[in-house]
């Protein structure tokens, strides 16, 4: 996870969050948390990068449109990335 961009990490947050979403379902949450469009050109080949680690798998819905998954390795790093950060944040944590 140490490799991955904010932004890519930010994908692998939705894509968990969500029952295997397709691009737009992925770029419609990002905009809504970034307040700002995201475009094609920035969305998917982020998603590409991340299927190429491993850590998200892409399925074919019809010919024009793909899902995402976590893979058991994106699962992980998701996992270590929060215990990582429970070493530093505790749950009462209040900004």
């Amino acid at each position: 996870m140490y490799d991955l961009t904010g932004f890519q990490r930010d994908l692998l947050y939705v894509i968990a969050g969500l029952d295997e979403p397709h691009g737009l379902a992925i770029k419609e949450e990002l905009e809504a948390y970034y307040e700002k469009e995201i475009h094609h050109g920035r969305l998917y080949p982020n998603l590409d990068t991340l299927v190429e680690k491993g850590l998200v798998d892409k399925g074919q819905i019809d010919r024009r449109t793909n899902y995402y998954t976590l893979t058991r390795r994106g699962r992980r790093e998701i996992q270590a990335r929060r215990e990582w950060e429970a070493d530093y944040i505790s749950e009462d944590f209040e900004a």
